[in-house]
């Protein structure tokens, strides 16, 4: 059931980075239960719902505007190890579920919260999306083509990389504190600070002089001929990335131009000239010829495929990158694990699907549901 199975998990319901986590931790075996507003039920529970974050955990639906709603909350929080929401700072302790009332209840809770901005600062308490929190962090910056604009590399690096990647990392990594020490903490994930650490790299290289604060211009950033883009004959593109000395040369001669006078690989006066060149050279073939000639070797090259072409790419099919549990393709649970896999336990749920169900195995018994369902309070 994987390495988290036994771990117990309030989600509640968000959109983008919370979801994410919590399907992270739900396909590493946690029991996830997720707490959806009453008003957002009404889909039939007999058709399938394809929102792929919201896979691996059941939904209770629960009015947190109901008093009665809110204890049910606070019951729930009695038996979990971690409770992970996404609203803006405030939010929760006016709705009376704060870290402090949670913790009251379980001192060893881990309470993770998401947010754009974090808990405190000049922005804390503005609205915002992931262009504009990788934007303040400085990585939006370098996205894109010189003497172009900034480019948003869609929601990946804000939402999912920055925010739900590293408030799963904190949850997991408090839970293993708080089993040491018994006693929980909050976990403050923004995504502007976890864009600002994917950058890390980027930071270090700058701070050694070899990267410019100009877009497009640097190795990794599409300045670089060898480590880009290319169309070809038939209007579909193949990335190569030969940074290192070795694999550059290797590309060279597979591309056919060992023989020419071409400009030095780290020449950077030259690499217009490299770049037109193997333009030319990638538009005399289709993307299947180039596949055939470049995969498998060391020119660092893989073609680009669309999210309908990957799961049909031999390496990915080997792979089992892409599942379809309930016959809707998507990425399988990573990374792997060679004693506790993780899994898909389950298909995403709609809002309340199971409030009964899970509520009962979390300690509330049938009169109180029934009580609980009179009040409005769960749904």
């Amino acid at each position: 059931m994987g390495p988290l199975e036994g771990v117990k998990v309030i989600e509640v319901a968000g959109i983008g980075p919370g979801p994410f986590a919590a399907m992270l931790l739900a396909d590493m075996g946690a029991d996830v239960v997720r707490v959806d507003r009453t008003q957002a039920v009404g889909a039939d529970f007999s058709l399938p719902n394809r929102e792929v974050l919201n896979r691996g955990r059941r939904s209770v639906a629960v009015d947190l505007k109901n008093p009665d709603g809110v204890e049910t909350l606070l019951r729930m929080c009695e038996r979990a190890d971690a409770l992970i929401e996404g609203f803006r700072p405030g939010v929760a302790e006016r709705l009376g579920i704060g870290p402090e009332t949670c913790q009251e209840r379980n001192p060893k809770l881990v309470y993770g919260r998401m947010t754009g901005w974090g808990q405190e600062g000049p922005y804390a308490q503005a609205a915002g999306h992931d262009i504009n929190y990788i934007a303040l962090a400085g990585a939006l910056a370098h996205f894109g083509r010189a003497g172009d604009k900034p480019t948003p590399p869609i929601n990946v690096v804000g939402d999912f990389g920055g925010g739900g990647m590293f408030l799963a990392f904190g949850v997991v990594c408090a839970l293993l504190e708080a089993g040491r020490s018994g006693t929980g903490q909050v976990v403050d994930a923004a995504m502007v600070d976890g864009s600002a650490v994917l950058m890390s790299m980027m930071w270090g290289l700058r701070a050694m002089g070899v990267w410019d604060d100009e877009r497009g211009v640097n190795a990794l950033d599409t300045g670089a001929p060898f480590y880009d883009t290319y169309e070809t004959a038939d209007r579909k593109y193949v990335s190569v990335g030969a940074l290192e000395p070795q694999f550059y040369a290797e590309l060279i001669e597979r591309l056919g131009l060992g023989g020419e006078d071409l400009p030095a690989q780290m020449d950077r006066a030259g690499w217009p000239k490299l770049r037109e060149r193997f333009t030319a050279v990638f538009r005399s073939k289709t993307r299947d010829e180039w596949c055939a000639d470049l995969e498998h070797t060391d020119a660092c090259f893989a073609p680009v495929l669309t999210i309908a072409e990957a799961p049909d790419h031999p390496h990915i099919r080997a792979r089992a990158t892409i599942v379809a549990p309930d016959g809707t393709p998507q990425p399988a649970p990573a990374p792997r694990f060679s004693r506790t896999p993780g899994a898909v336990p389950r298909p995403p749920a709609w809002p309340g699907q199971h409030t009964d169900e899970a509520l009962a195995d979390w300690g509330f018994d049938p009169a109180e549901l029934a009580k609980l369902r009179e009040t409005g309070a769960i749904r």
